[in-house]
């Protein structure tokens, strides 16, 4: 039995971003293992159907942050037993904070030829990024490389600083589009389907609709987009008919609800929360906004070109892999919330034609991100990892002429009274 170990920081991220890594694992014959906070769920799922795919599932006290010790030394003793109670061969470890843990196990347990894959999902240090930044994470990534077997990236950015750091295996460095966009599900939507959902929604027909997907918080940077749409008010813009829908939970609800209704937008604004089905709020949207400050590649915005929905996006790694300007949408400085009006004004005022002419551009330029190619590669990640586990298996294998030696002292142990000194090494056994 082979038993790999995917490890994570929160409980709900194996059931958002791995389940197909977790069925090309089990056709490889490998047991999956699962350690995250469960504690923490930060995307809604239900333990039992992670479990129902044959996942066995471990809680460990890791936390997002790494400032954090106590938690994260509790997790690295953790992670310790879960690799030798469980025969761990190989961790695939995700997020920062779960990167840094999985490649200190490779270090730990390397006599033991624990393999170590890591998901970069956007590297800390990149361009533009402040100084702190290009300076220690790229230090600790620079540390980390030796104890990592296989990268993995999800931009063509991270994918050529990668090729920089000092990895065990130099030509063991890939690139992904993140989990690769479901073009079956993500689709146009009819436009019969179109009205009936706006209706559920309570958009009345004629009146615009934009929406934005993500975790609310700091980075996700929604904030702009209602100080945005403040600016347009203050400066004489009826927005009595716009609506902006944000799908997501997280730990600044609280501080956008109040922004909300500071910025008197009650009747502009509406949090959905998480949703299962956002592809049925993004499919109904006239355009989707995503202000994200930071983003290794971006799922969300993918996602709303992919149903044929013009994009609004801040410029950054991440959005440049796919957002063409005037082809397929907008780029806005990520905190000018003036620049962010001027681009909701653009997009509002396109004409009929101009619109069905971008929805097109949409769709074609999602197709180079489709799941089918995420899996492709991550086919070649594993099938590299399983390589590097069977030479690994055969280096702690026993010689011919140890196992004639070790048959020597056995047969030596049975056919004596146990009085032997070199008898007692055979006895610990």
């Amino acid at each position: 039995m082979k038993n790999i170990l995917i490890l994570a920081t929160v409980g709900g991220f194996l059931d958002k971003f791995e389940r197909g890594n977790v069925k090309i694992l089990q056709e490889m014959g490998y047991t999956v293992h699962y350690a995250a906070n469960l504690r923490e769920p930060h995307y809604q799922y239900d333990e039992r159907e992670i479990i129902a795919l044959g996942v066995r599932v471990h809680h460990i006290d890791v936390a997002r942050s790494p400032y954090m010790v106590r938690y994260n030394v509790a997790a690295f003793k953790q992670l310790c037993r879960i690799i030798l109670e469980n025969d761990i061969l190989a961790i695939h470890c995700h997020t920062p904070v779960g990167g840094m843990l999985g490649r200190m196990m490779g270090r730990k347990f390397a006599g033991r030829g624990l393999k170590v894959v890591y998901t970069a999902h956007g590297f800390h240090f990149y361009k533009g990024a402040p100084l702190v930044n290009n300076t220690a994470y790229y230090l600790a990534e620079w540390v980390m490389a030796r104890y990592t077997d296989v990268l993995v990236t999800i931009n063509r950015e991270d994918f050529r600083n990668a090729l920089d750091l000092p990895l065990k295996n130099p030509k063991r460095v890939f690139e992904i589009p993140g989990v690769g966009v479901d073009l079956n599900r993500f689709t146009p939507m009819h436009e019969e389907e179109r009205r009936a959902r706006r209706k559920e929604l309570g958009i009345p027909e004629g009146d615009v609709f934009f929406v934005s997907v993500g975790e609310l918080n700091e980075n996700k940077n929604q904030m702009v987009i209602l100080k945005a749409l403040s600016y347009l008010r203050e400066s004489g813009k009826d927005i009595s008919r716009v609506h902006y829908g944000i799908c997501g939970d997280g730990f600044y609800e609280e501080k956008i609800q109040r922004e909300i209704y500071i910025r008197r937008l009650e009747d502009n604004v509406k949090l959905y929360g998480y949703r299962r089905d956002v592809e049925n709020v993004i499919g109904c949207a006239d355009f989707s906004v995503f202000p994200t400050v930071r983003e290794g590649l971006g799922m969300a915005g993918l996602e709303a070109l992919a149903m044929g929905i013009p994009l609004l996006a801040s410029r950054n790694r991440g959005t440049r892999e796919y957002l063409h300007n005037g082809i397929n949408g907008y780029f806005c400085n990520a905190r000018d919330e003036k620049n962010w009006a001027a681009g909701l004004q653009k997009i509002m005022c396109l004409t009929t034609a101009q619109r069905e002419k971008m929805a097109g551009n949409c769709r074609k330029s999602v197709l180079p991100f489709a799941r089918e190619r995420t899996e492709a590669v991550m086919r070649k990640v594993y099938w590299e990892l399983d390589a590097a586990v069977e030479e690994a298996r055969a280096a702690m294998r026993p010689s011919g002429q140890e196992e004639e030696a070790k048959c020597r002292k056995k047969k030596m142990h049975e056919t004596t009274s146990c009085q032997w000194k070199k008898c007692e090494s055979w006895h610990r056994r």
